[in-house]
């Protein structure tokens, strides 16, 4: 499920500094929690690094003198190893480190102080402050423009909120039932604001947007919030499947949340005869970020929710995530060639 987000700052990144990269940004979470989400490997595997990024932890060892071995595996499919050597801890105020690459990836090397302060009118709140010294500017200068660094960092402290959020929902909500959101990410090899031209304008979307093998004969746009994207996708066989989004927020370049639903050729909702199951309405969101990586390009998340679904429609939706991958997969293999074909890259 999309959640509300909570108050967290914007995060602010200097590279002023001759050596130096700095990392700040205030939580709306108590400062005992964000210390155990960085701290703990039961948290941290599930949002360290940039959007679109996963780790395998190979082994961890909290305490001074202790190392984290662990993979950083890309949206693009690129592993990166690391190795963290623990400096000095003191819970919950202070963390230092040395960030090292390991195996056949390019050796990163630098010493980071992270430091977590109460904040907030009543100290409920934590100001994160991560401070990354290279060695030399040169250093510094390398993994900015090889590793896009300064967008990486800032996408790693977003995840962190994002995943703050979800803890403290999950506090709230026990013993309520909650519902799983099916997201698929990929990398497509150009600049965030192609990539999103291609999802909102009409003559684009005509061109890639569905399944391998299928197509759109036509469709409306009415690109604002409240407006609709009407759609028919031709199958092989030729049957026609009508589709509608319904656009809740519209960030240029950015993100797009929408409401999508089968529909009829009229645009209103209905359920297609191969989808008599499926729920009426997904709340889904659609967001563009750069490739903090190598390879650069834009990382294309989609977060798809059942909206307003009975029981039996939940069911059915969480047993069509394989065949939603199949789907999704397709489709960004559509639009990877539609871009390729009009000469769009990186």
């Amino acid at each position: 499920m999309i959640q509300p987000a909570r108050q967290h700052s914007e995060v602010t990144v200097d590279a002023s500094q001759e050596k130096e990269i700095v990392l700040s940004r205030v939580f709306d979470a108590p400062r005992e929690l964000v210390w155990k989400v960085w701290t703990d490997p039961a948290h941290v595997n599930n949002w360290w690094g940039p959007h679109g990024f996963t780790n395998t932890t190979l082994s961890m060892e909290f305490k001074v003198g202790g190392q984290w071995r662990y993979t950083m595996h890309g949206p693009d499919g690129r592993d990166y190893e690391n190795l963290i050597t623990y400096l000095e801890i003191d819970e919950p105020n202070r963390l230092t480190y040395k960030h090292g690459g390991a195996g056949d990836t390019e050796p990163i090397n630098f010493h980071v102080t992270v430091t977590f302060e109460q904040a907030g009118s009543d100290g409920t709140q934590t100001r994160l402050t991560s401070r990354m010294v290279f060695p030399s500017a040169k250093n510094k200068d390398f993994v900015i423009r090889e590793y896009n660094a300064l967008e990486g960092g800032k996408q790693h402290l977003t995840r962190l909120g994002e995943y703050l959020d979800n803890v403290l929902v999950s506090q709230e909500s026990v013993g309520e039932s909650t519902s799983k959101p099916f997201i698929i990410t990929r990398v497509v090899k150009a600049p965030p604001e192609v990539v999103y031209r291609a999802w909102t304008e009409r003559d684009q979307l005509m061109q890639w947007f569905g399944p391998t093998g299928t197509t759109m004969p036509r469709c409306s746009l009415d690109l604002r919030p409240g407006g609709m994207f009407h759609y028919a996708l031709q199958l092989p066989d030729g049957y026609i499947m009508w589709g509608r989004w319904v656009f809740r927020e519209i960030v240029p370049s950015e993100k797009l949340v929408f409401v999508s639903s089968f529909s009829d050729e009229a645009g209103n909702v209905a359920r297609d005869k191969f989808h008599l199951d499926w729920p009426l309405e997904m709340l889904s969101m659609v967001t563009f970020e750069e490739h903090a990586g190598l390879g650069k390009g834009t990382v294309v998340t989609v977060n798809w929710s059942a909206l307003n679904a009975t029981d039996s429609e939940h069911a059915t939706f969480f047993a069509g995530f394989d065949s939603m991958t199949q789907g999704w997969t397709g489709t960004f293999e559509q639009l990877d060639e539609f871009l390729a074909q009009n000469d769009v890259h990186v």
